[in-house]
């Protein structure tokens, strides 16, 4: 190959740059970005970003000395992909032309229909937005965050500790009961009724208040909730429009292998926007996960630089992590299929346990609060046991 392209220059792009160089790969790369920041770290911008004890600087994930000798094409939204030549269409009209592909384009926040240009409400994703809900926290009043999800979890965490009046509004019966199941997902969200923030569950949101500017959420019930900001958590949504007639098969991202490998010859893909063949559970998944950004786009790499057909690896468990109110979160695995889920240490009246989920007897996920050893200890073992 004598060119291949990475779009997308968060992390997965980057490391899927990082992968091509070291495993010998000196052809001409680009990597192409819509945003025009060169690759940051996104989980401290719900955190530590958003209360301040971070700075821009701190958040670059590339180090000072450096160099993968690659173009950068940044603030250059990719729009389309020839599948003739493999000419990836910016959207100010220039094209890269290329003989490799990695589709890294992450994926976008959901927002909430008839919200645009009402002042005061986010979503958070990028640098910018959380350039933008900083200054807003930054006043102080009253916070609203619609979905009791991870990232809007994190938020009013976040808010919480800036002194903000917060409510949290999820629609579900029980917060984070995708990922957790209903039983550790209700003791997870109780982190923020045990610091006195709100919890609003089982009842959806009808609309916003306000003219021009947020003044309150309007939830279904017919209950107003007044709010001087308002954050939007309600998921994403994967960044794989712009391949719309390019042949490469999508389905709630962009179905791939067990390797990345896509329906389309010299294109893989990784990271949010991506969902990889899981041979465990026989099914395609997307991993919105920062470990999964890491660590799967050198098999990927691998893929698109072998001439031949390679036999694809078992990808680990997803992994990821949250902090909420000075507790760390741990979690790996799947909790879909589990029919049993016990803590093996501590108690969740403290806050402070692990709980193993199982399938017929074996594990298949496991969730810890404030155990980082244990679950250390668990995830070595998780990743080597086949259910």
């Amino acid at each position: 190959m004598r060119t291949v392209a990475v779009v997308g220059a968060s992390l997965a792009g980057l490391s899927a740059a990082r992968a091509l160089r070291s495993q010998g790969y000196d052809g001409r790369l680009v990597v192409i970005g819509d945003e025009p920041h060169r690759p940051y770290d996104r989980p401290p911008l719900s955190k530590e970003f958003l209360a301040g004890t971070l700075g821009e600087a701190d958040l670059a994930l590339e180090s000072d000395d450096e160099d993968l000798r690659a173009e950068w094409l940044l603030g250059a939204r990719a729009a389309g992909l020839d599948r003739t030549d493999r000419a990836i269409r910016l959207s100010d009209g220039r094209r890269v032309r290329a003989d490799g592909v990695v589709v890294a384009t992450g994926a976008a926040a959901r927002t909430l229909p008839g919200t645009d240009g009402l002042a005061g409400v986010h979503v958070l994703r990028t640098l910018d937005d959380a350039r933008g809900l900083r200054d807003a926290l930054a006043l102080g009043g009253r916070l609203v965050v619609i979905g009791g999800g991870f990232i809007g979890a994190e938020v009013a965490s976040t808010a919480y500790g800036l002194g903000l009046d917060v409510t949290v509004v999820e629609a579900a019966p029980t917060p984070l009961a995708g990922p957790l199941g209903e039983a550790m997902g209700g003791i997870v969200s109780a982190l923020h009724t045990d610091h006195g923030v709100r919890l609003l569950c089982g009842v959806g949101v009808k609309g916003l208040g306000g003219e021009r500017r947020v003044e309150a959420v309007l939830l279904e019930d017919g209950r107003s909730i007044p709010a001087d900001v308002v954050v939007v958590g309600v998921g994403a949504r994967p960044n794989v429009e712009w391949l719309e007639g390019s042949g490469v098969a999508v389905d709630n991202g962009v179905t791939c292998g067990a390797d990345g490998r896509t329906s389309l010859a010299g294109v893989v893909a990784v990271g949010d926007c991506a969902a990889w063949y899981d041979p465990r559970a026989g099914v395609h998944r997307r991993v919105e996960h920062w470990t999964g950004a890491l660590e799967r786009p050198a098999a990927a790499v691998a893929a698109l630089l072998s001439s031949g057909a390679a036999a694809p690896g078992v990808p680990r468990p997803p992994y990821f992590w949250s902090d909420q109110y000075g507790v760390k979160i741990q979690f790996v695995g799947h909790t879909a299929g589990a029919d049993t889920v016990t803590v093996v240490e501590g108690t969740t009246d403290d806050r402070s346990f692990l709980a193993v989920y199982r399938r017929g007897g074996h594990p298949v996920a496991v969730l810890g609060m404030n155990q980082p050893r244990l679950f250390t200890r668990w995830r070595k073992q998780l990743a080597h046991t086949t259910p």
